[in-house]
């Protein structure tokens, strides 16, 4: 009997991918444990493993496909003792439809009168196809594809008459809609409570469509580079980050001069290692490694802090998992260094380096960069003074860090130079009010400048 091979969820959030690369050819064997393909999703580039054994028969998608949908079938092995030719033609029944070299999955919001049978439901299960059966407040039934056309497109799905099995919207649907510039979805359709005053006088601010912001520019005076799946997420998490967090914003300086002097001690204290290229220390501690510690005592410090919205409970974490983010060719990623809290200065800084380099190569799993409960972005290297940071949902915290240069201060009634990095701390008001926000950047800032007490 064939056996399908479907896109995989590489990760909780994954919807699609691009499937890179093919690894086998028609014809090869595989085992379980053969790596067969690699698929690039919004963050990394992965490796896909064979579950099962037997010969593959046919490969559905080609390599080089873009926006695969998780669940659609992308190849067919043949089973021991089976032909090749006939499992290939006789594959992908239990498999989700797929159209090389776009992959359009049926989800599981699919209407269970819609098969894969050619005959017509009876007429007494469809209700009348006006704006898709939805008068009567019925669930839209509609392809993924032109579910995303549409919400790109904002197109109101519910209002477009699909053409599809059953009534079903389907991409072709969308485009007319489209084109003939109506279904345009409403910009609040939720009903004002009673007694509210009349707000629909005021049209809702809509961002400028692709053909209206390519007609400000001279022709021929840009290039169009598409966008890639990271930069897509990017723009999506940062709109919700946004539009659904009310962030505020603290900001504190805090002097350097003691960490960067302990700094240099630990440096020169560090152990040397063989290596191929000789002898090397077996660590080199960075000023972002001891931000990192720092922010992770901080919030053990001031454990209200460390937390995460939901609506319907606080989620008050038991570690501190402090993300740091890197900029990578094409955007940037955010690798978490687990239990930072509990980690020495020498581990956090080793890690950081491998996690940087693997990112820059996308070469981190999903584990490595899903979660944790608070970040760090750190632009001093740039000479950046300050700056504020868009908060990574789920977080509630994100620490924005400049440069660290030298300033007057007064102390002691008398001028001093000291080296003054200025840091501010984006937080989450649903979970940390201004004074715990205050009360997390103080014990940040006294970590700082005492830093003898992250090595305690």
């Amino acid at each position: 009997m064939p056996i399908n091979i479907t896109m995989p969820a590489l990760s909780p959030t994954m919807e699609e991918g691009n499937l890179s690369k093919w690894l086998v050819k028609e014809g090869d064997k595989v085992s379980p444990g053969d790596v067969i393909a690699e698929i690039e999703t919004d963050k990394a580039t992965m490796e896909v493993e064979a579950v099962d054994e037997g010969t593959v028969a046919k490969l559905v998608v080609p390599a080089g496909t873009e926006g695969v949908k998780v669940n659609a079938l992308i190849a067919i092995l043949a089973g021991e003792g089976e032909d090749a030719g006939a499992a290939a033609k006789g594959g992908g029944s239990a498999a989700p439809k797929a159209e090389a070299p776009k992959a359009e999955a049926p989800k599981a919001e699919a209407p269970r009168a819609e098969t894969a049978a050619a005959a017509p439901a009876p007429a007494k299960a469809e209700p009348a196809p006006v704006a898709n059966g939805h008068a009567s407040g019925e669930r839209t039934f509609a392809s993924p594809l032109a579910r995303r056309i549409a919400k790109e497109a904002g197109v109101d799905v519910s209002a477009v008459t699909g053409t599809g099995p059953h009534g079903r919207v389907v991409k072709a649907d969308v485009d007319a809609a489209i084109a003939g510039g109506g279904a345009k979805a409403a910009p609040a359709a939720k009903a004002a409570p009673a007694g509210a005053p009349a707000a629909a006088s005021a049209p809702a601010v809509k961002a400028m469509s692709d053909d209206q912001v390519l007609k400000l520019f001279e022709e021929g005076s840009y290039n169009l580079v598409p966008h890639d799946n990271m930069r897509k997420t990017i723009a999506r998490r940062l709109v919700e980050a946004k539009s659904t967090i009310p962030h505020f914003y603290l900001t504190l300086d805090c002097e350097l001069d003691a960490l960067l002097s302990l700094r240099s001690q630990l440096n020169a204290a560090a152990p040397m290692k063989k290596t191929d290229k000789g002898e090397a220390p077996v660590y080199k501690l960075s000023v972002n490694d001891m931000v990192i510690k720092a922010m992770a005592m901080a919030l053990k410090a001031v454990p209200d802090a460390n937390a995460s919205w939901t609506e319907s409970a606080m989620v008050k974490h038991k570690h501190a998992d402090v993300g740091v983010a890197v900029s990578i060719p094409g955007g940037l990623i955010t690798p978490i260094i687990r239990h930072a809290d509990e980690k020495t200065l020498s581990t956090i800084s080793n890690e950081m380096k491998d996690l940087a380099s693997r990112a820059r190569s996308r070469k981190l799993k999903p584990e490595e960069y899903q979660g944790g409960t608070t970040a760090v972005s750190n632009l001093g290297m740039f000479g950046i003074k300050d700056f504020a940071a868009v908060i990574n949902p789920p977080h509630a915290t994100i620490l924005a860090v400049g440069a660290g240069e030298e300033r007057a201060v007064v102390k002691n009634g008398e001028i001093k130079i000291a080296t003054v990095m200025s840091v501010t701390l984006s937080t989450d008001h649903r979970a940390v009010d201004g004074a715990l926000g205050a009360e997390l950047l103080v014990a940040f800032k006294r970590l700082i400048e005492n830093p003898m007490g992250m090595l305690v």
